[in-house]
């Protein structure tokens, strides 16, 4: 379980009714790939009445915008993200960042049905995103989420001893370990070939070449790389506008 003052946060959005799910370095926490993360990152539901509840719990936890944006629906159907801190006992100092939609994720109905709860009490839950969209949510322009990425499948494919096809055809479209792979693959030759059509290297890990796979496991993690570099430029710009004009007023 995530270390205190995180569960006064997730509590609190659970009261409140807040429509969430717990993404970013605490959701690597509960899947076993992190031991730590100072920050609590959610997406949200964008609708008026979901946000008007989640305003009420940062004015609770007395939190206060950080940075550019302000917490506005048209901000959050976007992409943009907006930071809190809260200065509020027991979590005083905490970083709340809240988001509307994640980057080459499907959008947040999606995720919700696809969410993971977990109940740490009788009448305590944590919704949490799934972790294929987890994973998904990684291939960022950041070294430290592709090392995540690694550590959630890793560990998916180690705590899963009786996995279903499903599961394992997932493994073959997102494990990045070269040797794993080429042993995954070569156990289910028959899901690898099926799965080339969505992911080509595994041709090479089938034919055993791990020199050839790893460079191609490279340029399918520098495509990841520039299509978020791709998404968040036009908001980096946005955001340049809207410091700019905070600084005037």
């Amino acid at each position: 379980m995530t270390p205190t003052p995180i569960p006064k946060v997730l509590f609190t959005f659970q009261k409140f009714g807040v429509k969430s799910l717990l993404i970013g370095g605490q959701a690597c926490i509960i899947y076993g790939a992190a031991e730590f993360s100072k920050d609590s990152d959610f997406v949200v539901f964008c609708d008026t009445e979901n946000l008007a509840k989640l305003k009420k719990v940062l004015r609770l936890l007395k939190a206060k915008n950080i940075y550019v944006p302000p917490l506005k629906k048209e901000f959050l159907e976007i992409g943009h993200a907006c930071h809190f801190r809260c200065y509020a006992e027991p979590v005083k100092n905490l970083r709340v960042d809240i988001i509307g939609k994640l980057r080459g994720c499907d959008d947040f109905e999606n995720l919700w049905e696809r969410r993971v709860t977990i109940k740490p009490s009788q009448n305590k839950i944590i919704e949490i995103i799934g972790l294929e969209d987890l994973v998904q949510s990684k291939k960022t322009q950041r070294d430290k989420d592709w090392l995540m990425l690694n550590r959630l499948v890793e560990n998916d494919m180690v705590s899963t001893p009786k996995p279903s096809l499903k599961k394992i055809k997932w493994w073959l479209c997102e494990c990045r370990n070269s040797n794993r792979l080429i042993n995954l693959v070569n156990e289910n030759k028959d899901l690898a070939k099926e799965c080339t059509a969505k992911r080509p290297l595994l041709k090479m890990a089938l034919k055993k070449d791990i020199k050839q796979l790893e460079k191609l496991l490279h340029k399918e993690e520098l495509s990841e790389r520039e299509k978020d570099k791709e998404y968040w430029h036009p908001l980096r710009e946005e955001l340049e506008i809207l410091r700019h004009k905070r600084r005037k007023a």
